[in-house]
């Protein structure tokens, strides 16, 4: 595409020029004809002999250079600044002639003394028009240039401010079950080694983080999707959860169905769960009403995650899954677009915000159901 505008460009200039000069050409022919006019021995009328005067003196762009039979200037129009030397200096007048002949061949003039001839050149517009699209090409070209070096320059801290976010998200993401690890460790501390509740809650957590690098071992290579049921994946992660967040978040899960099928890789849709759970914990302050509801749908199945918190600003909704983008003091702004990419690439599902105002807000994860 760039090859053809470049190409449209000289076509299109080299169009113009070519006209701009055979309309010169004839210009200069109109002047040879009414110089033969004006000097010519017939009767002609005033109204004529005024237009041929008009002719020869609206030329004001075209250099030219009238030579006598005997080869010396006899005069010149638009070559003001050089006159002295066309008129003056012979060695100078030959150079100036040679060059406009190469450019166009002399036109007679045949007057009463003699036959002169007409020497002219390109005019100053013609001059500069033949150059400019040159000129815009290498602006064009510099622009590229320098496009191409700002994107990739872009796209290097892209991927530098990327591997910096995954290992925030990283961090978050260990930072779960491992203080769960050490709030355990603490207890062991305090409580007989034979309280078994507390080994099963380690064992989980211990499972958590197995979980955590599985997930970040899938990321950059599709995943294997498996048909399982959501309602026992999604209950498992609700299970985790809920023990591990604040007590004064309400947190509840409901489903329309016993069983829902759906091609899922469950660490990964697990995680889209999880970072939607705990923005809305972190949106409502670790204090209010959370859901996590399963519903179906013909043959698609919603995930509904909804909270009571203060909703997501109308300017705020759009950018919610782009990288970078966050409204928290902490983090990276990469839990959200991370999610829309398992959902929406790995998954071909959708995820949005549903709803959002001061009552709370309600996002969204759209899959396609498998029939039991």
């Amino acid at each position: 595409m760039i090859f053809l505008f470049f190409a449209f460009i000289l076509y299109a200039s080299h169009y113009v020029v070519n006209t701009l000069r055979a309309d010169e050409k004839k210009k200069v022919e109109n002047i040879k004809n009414a110089l033969e006019l004006l000097s010519s021995e017939k009767v002609i009328s005033d109204q004529s002999r005024a237009f041929a005067l008009k002719i020869t003196q609206d030329n004001t762009s075209i250099p030219l250079i009238l030579i006598d039979e005997k080869g010396e200037f006899s005069f010149q129009k638009n070559l003001d600044q050089e006159e002295e030397n066309l008129r003056n200096n012979p060695k100078y007048l030959a150079q100036k002639i040679k060059s406009m002949a190469e450019y166009h061949q002399p036109l007679d003039v045949n007057l009463p003394f003699g036959t002169q001839k007409i020497y002219y050149e390109k005019s100053f517009l013609l001059s500069r028009l033949q150059s400019y699209p040159y000129l815009l090409i290498s602006i064009l070209l510099v622009f590229m240039l320098f496009s191409i070096w700002y994107f990739s320059t872009i796209e290097a801290q892209k991927r530098s401010f990327l591997w910096a976010g995954m290992a925030k998200e990283t961090a978050h993401q260990i930072g779960t079950p491992l203080s769960s690890l050490l709030g355990w460790i603490e207890l062991l501390k305090l409580e007989s080694l034979k309280e078994k509740s507390i080994l099963i809650e380690m064992q989980k957590d211990v499972h958590r983080l197995n979980l955590i690098s599985e997930r970040f071992s899938k990321i950059g290579s599709a995943p294997e999707l498996k048909k399982q049921d959501l309602v026992k994946v999604c209950e498992e992660i609700f299970r985790y959860l809920k023990q591990r967040i604040s007590s004064k978040v309400a947190f509840t899960f409901s489903h329309s169905s016993s069983v829902i099928y759906a091609d899922i890789n469950a660490e990964l849709l697990g995680w889209v769960i999880e970072n939607l759970v705990k923005n809305a914990v972190d949106a409502m302050k670790n204090e209010g009403e959370l859901k996590l509801i399963l519903k179906e749908q013909e043959d698609k199945v919603r995930i509904l995650i909804q909270d009571n918190g203060p909703g997501i600003p109308q300017q705020n909704r759009k950018n919610v899954f782009k990288p970078g983008f966050t409204t928290k003091k902490r983090g990276w702004g990469l839990g959200l677009s991370l999610a829309k990419r398992i959902v929406e690439d790995y998954h071909r599902g959708q995820i949005f915000v549903l709803e959002s105002d001061k009552n709370g807000t309600t996002f969204q994860v759209l899959l396609t159901k498998i029939k039991n």
